[in-house]
């Protein structure tokens, strides 16, 4: 049987017994005061009549402690608080996330989950947010090996591209770093590609032991004055893989942006990368 098809992710009761099982296996915690298993479960509140709802929708999953005398709900604490959509959508929307290598944009969940765009949004944001970690540097550490690419998306806020203009002048710049022994991503949007605004960022992200392996793009041509190594493969020639030294490629970041490039754009597949963060 498809997960899709499981109870919890169609029925609102059935979605909070599932989320409750997985974060509150020594009995319900208070949101408020942080003690264990002291509160009783709520039937049969309803919300106040509207004119969606004459009669109020039923709260699932409300409990109140007896400690501190105040209500809540599993989504108290978690990416799930102060939002008005159910639960069980909550849970579709992560499964279809983490359950494929190539994302799904907002459109393209707004779409499968029949809400508005403006809430998609919101899922994907907190749901990445979530799955983002935040000690990310230094790449590389223990003479580790780092791949440095950029790459050019979307267009730059507030530019208009010329008719029949050509090159990338008119999109986003974008730095991403590899680490291939940990299998990590960080990706940095940037103002430009200067050796003065890129070598600064790699300085912050990467240990000084690293091995670094990019393309023969002039910005780094002295990177093995700050780091253990450097070497890089010729695009312009066609080589992609050093003959030589078969471990000298960019092929990881150049995957790192082909599975992004399809995420950002709603190609189909559904994301889940452990560590990615997009930062200005």
């Amino acid at each position: 049987m498809s997960v899709l098809s499981a109870p919890y992710m169609h029925d609102e009761a059935a979605a909070f017994a599932h989320v409750e099982a997985m974060l509150w296996a020594d009995g319900p915690v208070c949101g408020h005061c942080g003690v264990v298993d002291r509160a009783y479960r709520l039937e049969g509140v309803r919300t106040k009549p509207s004119k969606k709802n004459p009669e109020g929708k039923e709260r699932h999953g409300l409990w109140k402690c007896r400690e501190c005398r105040k209500q809540f709900t599993v989504r108290k604490g978690t990416i799930f608080e102060e939002s008005h959509l159910p639960l069980h959508l909550w849970l579709q929307a992560i499964h279809l996330m983490v359950s494929s290598k190539k994302g799904i944009s907002s459109h393209q969940l707004h779409r499968v989950l029949g809400i508005t765009y403006k809430s998609a949004w919101f899922l994907t944001h907190r749901i990445r947010e979530c799955m983002r970690e935040g000690a990310l540097a230094p790449f590389g550490g223990n003479g580790g090996t780092v791949e440095v690419d950029e790459t050019f998306i979307g267009k730059e806020p507030g530019v208009v591209k010329a008719k029949n203009a050509r090159g990338y002048a008119h999109k986003m710049k974008m730095l991403t770093l590899v680490d291939r022994e940990t299998k990590r991503a960080k990706s940095i949007v940037v103002d430009d590609l200067k050796k003065d605004t890129l070598v600064p960022i790699l300085r912050e992200n990467i240990a000084a032991e690293a091995v670094i392996y990019t393309d023969e793009a002039k910005q780094y041509h002295k990177l093995a004055d700050d780091f253990a190594g450097h070497d890089f493969t010729r695009h312009s020639s066609g080589e992609y893989v050093k003959l030589e030294a078969p471990e000298v490629h960019t092929n990881t970041v150049e995957g790192f942006y082909s599975i992004f490039k399809r995420g950002m754009k709603g190609w189909p597949a559904p994301i889940g990368w452990s560590g990615f963060s997009l930062s200005a």
